[in-house]
């Protein structure tokens, strides 16, 4: 008999990686999901944020939701609750950049305009700083863990300014509205695929990190979750699914465990020492 969903016969997806990440991704392991579980499967998306904060309702304690594609921090954050309203999906994505090696793992891409004359981190002090928003792992904590390792504070940057997403971040640079901006590696692959990233120089990268997680509800029947991996694990063995994958940049899913997400528990820790940088100044 098929695993309970929260409702019968329904699986509730919810991304909050897109536009960063083609929205096409999370539809394509929605249908293949659907398809192979015998469920309807619905997919719903969150622009506005990477993640529930800290403190704020979320969609899984809430029971609205059954699946989530989110930052690292807040899968973090909603795990270490008492008790857990998420726990982790052993699949996870590997995206099509040879920094990866097989791995599935991202980076975070420091971006400056291309006549921009800073060569390292250090020579952006005093600089006007974008991010998406304050739950993101590589356009925000990634920065500041960055800084704590130089010695810096929140005074660092001259203004620090969160923007919504990583293409108004990658525009607020284009644009000079900005003068730095961390941004997920595969965000700026594909705006790299579509040129829309000539105006712009890597000065630098952070990372490897382990790729945005999958979680499912806490509340979500143990053979559901881990019938969810079993069919994400082998996408790429579909064609036709294969192919969708590979032109959201994706070759596959492979297995991932919590310990592969510790590290950023730690480096989460760390950044918050430099101070809170999530207003604009």
């Amino acid at each position: 008999m098929q695993a309970r969903a929260a409702r019968a016969g329904e699986l509730r997806l919810l991304t909050y990686l897109a536009p960063g990440l083609p929205l096409a991704l999370f539809r394509t392991c929605a249908d293949a999901l659907g398809r192979a579980l015998g469920l309807r499967a619905r997919l719903a998306s969150d622009p506005t944020r990477s993640a529930p904060a800290p403190g704020e309702r979320d969609p899984f304690r809430a029971g609205t939701a059954d699946l989530g594609f989110l930052c690292s921090p807040g899968y973090l954050w909603l795990a270490e609750t008492e008790p857990p309203a998420v726990a982790l999906v052993p699949a996870a994505f590997v995206f099509d950049d040879p920094r990866t090696r097989g791995r599935p793992v991202y980076f975070a891409d420091l971006v400056v305009r291309a006549d921009a004359p800073a060569r390292t981190l250090a020579d952006l002090r005093g600089s006007r700083w974008a991010y998406n928003d304050p739950c993101s792992l590589s356009g925000y904590f990634s920065v500041l863990a960055e800084l704590e390792r130089l010695g810096a504070g929140p005074d660092f940057f001259a203004s620090a300014r969160a923007v919504g997403s990583h293409h108004a971040a990658l525009a607020a640079v284009a644009e000079g509205a900005a003068d730095c901006a961390a941004i997920d590696s595969n965000t700026l692959l594909a705006a790299r695929r579509q040129g829309r990233d000539r105006d712009l120089r890597v000065l630098t990268s952070f990372g490897p990190y382990p790729v945005q997680p999958i979680v499912a509800r806490a509340g979500l029947a143990p053979e559901l979750r881990r019938a969810v991996a079993s069919t994400l694990l082998g996408l790429h063995a579909q064609p036709a699914t294969r192919a969708r994958l590979v032109r959201c940049g994706v070759l596959r899913l492979a297995p991932i465990t919590p310990a592969a997400y510790e590290p950023e528990r730690a480096l989460v820790a760390r950044a918050a020492t430099v101070g809170c940088l999530a207003g604009s100044r």
